[in-house]
């Protein structure tokens, strides 16, 4: 396992990250997406924590709070030590039938991390993240209340996840106007027929030196190998009950075929090779994955000991390359007219 350094803080976390939106399965969507039982959380987490995993993602609204606490009480039975995992939740979904139950403003922020502490059973969070793009509560409220939580001792860095990018960079601004916690990292969706990230989130993030954390690299499992354009996949799996996140299958087929050839000559899993590829992008931090059972976790944590030759990746690049999209293909034309160097008239 190797340990890649989290934005610009001095905190190294494990390039794969254990998530933990399976666990429960409590109520609606969750239990199509999951429903792993404590002991079943007690069996994933302590392997992952045996194979180097240190990170381990949830999020308060996953199963109704359920998730976290499973989260906290496998840590308790395990015997883990606060000091050696880092824990990540997020606030924002709705938490109750109260017009305030939900959203990034001072007062649901300020009671969400209290319960979250509470479910976790731990007098810290790690990253705190805000989980959603609030259209109604001003920004400056928002970061006001997360640092706070900082300098109070409840959250030691915060970040946000599905963010805009000029959203995030006014964040930034205002952090750095006011002396506030910054947002470190962004936890948003990428895969390899969802590179969309691309265009604007990733040059924002080198801008600005904030880490990545990847939710559902394998697209809610349609770039298992066990999807097809002839394959609904296997009875009850994931993607057959909740199509999420959504995906141009025109464009996933191909992939998707790409990778079986890789996979086949590897003697390993499509999933596998869906997870190297994003590992091998240097803009990530850590890739999230949720599995169900212990043997779906040993499969993708392996994809951390894959190494893609240039060639597998060129051709992983070719068959998945995001189409032009204006302005990157202006962008593209005219930046050739200004480059590093020495300047030489013709």
């Amino acid at each position: 396992m190797k340990y890649r350094q989290m934005g610009r803080t001095g905190l190294f976390v494990s390039e794969i990250c254990l998530g933990a939106m399976t666990f429960a399965g409590e109520g609606g969507m969750w239990g199509a997406i999951g429903s792993v039982d404590q002991a079943g959380a007690d069996a994933m987490i302590g392997r992952a924590l045996e194979s180097g995993v240190n990170f381990i993602d949830t999020a308060d609204v996953y199963s109704a709070g359920a998730s976290e606490r499973m989260v906290g009480q496998a840590l308790k039975n395990l015997g883990v030590k606060r000091s050696d995992v880092v824990i990540a939740t997020k606030a924002f979904g709705e938490m109750g039938r109260g017009p305030n139950d939900r959203g990034a403003s001072r007062g649901h922020l300020m009671d969400a991390v209290q319960a979250s502490l509470e479910r976790l059973g731990v007098d810290h969070i790690d990253l705190y993240q805000i989980h959603g793009n609030d259209t109604v509560t001003r920004v400056e409220e928002t970061l006001r209340a997360l640092d706070d939580m900082v300098r109070q001792g409840l959250v030691r860095y915060v970040g946000c996840s599905n963010w805009p990018a000029w959203k995030m960079m006014k964040a930034h601004g205002l952090a750095d106007q006011h002396g506030w916690a910054r947002f470190e990292t962004v936890q948003a969706y990428y895969s390899i027929a969802g590179r969309d990230l691309e265009r604007e989130i990733v040059p924002m993030m080198a801008d600005q030196g904030m880490g990545l954390m990847v939710w559902s690299p394998l697209a809610g499992g349609l770039l298992s190998g066990k999807f097809g354009p002839d394959s609904e996949g296997p009875e009850g799996a994931r993607r057959a009950l909740f199509d999420f996140p959504p995906v141009n299958r025109d464009r996933a087929w191909p992939c998707v075929a790409e990778m079986r050839k890789i996979a086949e000559a590897r003697g390993v899993s499509v999933a596998r090779i869906a997870l190297a590829y994003v590992l091998s992008r240097p803009f990530v931090t850590t890739v999230i994955i949720g599995a169900k059972t212990v043997e779906q976790l040993d499969d993708n944590l392996a994809a951390a000991d894959i190494d893609l030759t240039a060639e597998e990746l060129a051709a992983l690049d070719k068959v998945s390359d995001l189409p032009p999209e204006y302005p990157g293909w202006m962008l593209v034309r005219q930046g050739g007219q200004r480059v590093p160097g020495p300047f030489r008239k013709k």
